[in-house]
């Protein structure tokens, strides 16, 4: 019941304060996240697009909307952005919203690009972990949208650089959600290998957690990843050393094994 009220007090947006701007959309941005347990969402669709739409453009009005015509030719235009604004935390959670609702592709890969650079600053990446960012990403782990899957494997890519953050990220990864997407992944023979590359790196850095074995156990991927390793050109040595580097942290390689590798 919120969010249409919501979609259409957007346009008031370029006559209120700036500063209430962010208090709007992080309350948009949290709404729809609740719906992702329920059932409403399918009813939904027209509404969440539309907001989508509206948050990805921003809003640009020639008057008050409750103004005269007279009175509005007259005023100045106003305006208020959102996935374009110059603000990281508005941008940021805006794109959240825009990778939540709209199904545009062009679109989808504009927020795509925006998170990958907002995800190179240490704030990028705190607002990751403060937004809880994996369920929407996750949403785009899909073969299906190579273009978009390869988008969302690189802004992935960027939480795993040395950070304060990365342990929180990698713990936020360490689920049945994100381990049964990396195994459909894994199985699909349409990742090219750089998908495969980013894929991997995040893999190896959560092989890392002594915990997650049990989920590389349980859908199986210790046996996907020696079988890649098996068929896997060896030219490929960046793939190769963080497979072989996975199954060593899961205990299933010697490291003598390793070194031979990354010697030949």
């Amino acid at each position: 019941q919120l969010l249409p009220v919501a979609v259409e007090q957007l346009q008031w947006m370029p006559f209120v304060n700036a500063e209430l701007h962010m208090p709007v959309i992080k309350c948009i941005y949290w709404s729809i996240r609740q719906l992702d347990t329920g059932i409403q969402h399918a009813t939904m669709t027209a509404t969440m697009r539309r907001l989508g739409e509206r948050i990805f453009k921003g809003i640009v009005s020639k008057g008050h909307p409750r103004a005269p015509s007279e009175q509005s030719t007259e005023s100045n235009p106003k305006s208020a952005a959102f996935f374009k604004s110059s603000s990281l935390p508005l941008r940021f959670l805006s794109t959240l919203i825009v990778l939540k609702t709209v199904t545009q592709v062009d679109y989808l890969a504009q927020a795509f690009d925006s998170l990958r650079i907002d995800l190179k600053t240490d704030e990028g990446k705190a607002l990751f972990l403060e937004y809880q960012c994996m369920p929407v990403i996750l949403s785009h782990l899909k073969v299906s949208s190579r273009g978009l899957l390869s988008s969302a494997l690189d802004g992935l890519l960027q939480m795993t650089v040395e950070s304060d953050s990365l342990q929180p990220f990698l713990e936020a990864c360490s689920n049945e959600s994100f381990f049964h997407a990396c195994s459909a992944l894994l199985r699909s023979s349409k990742l090219d290998i750089q998908m495969l590359e980013n894929l991997c790196v995040i893999l190896q850095k959560l092989s890392r957690i002594r915990s997650n074995k049990k989920m590389f156990v349980l859908f199986n991927l210790h046996e996907v990843i020696q079988e890649l390793l098996r068929t896997t050109n060896p030219d490929h040595a960046f793939l190769c050393i963080n497979l072989n580097s996975i199954l060593l942290n899961l205990g299933l390689l010697r490291s003598n094994s390793l070194i031979s590798s990354l010697s030949t």
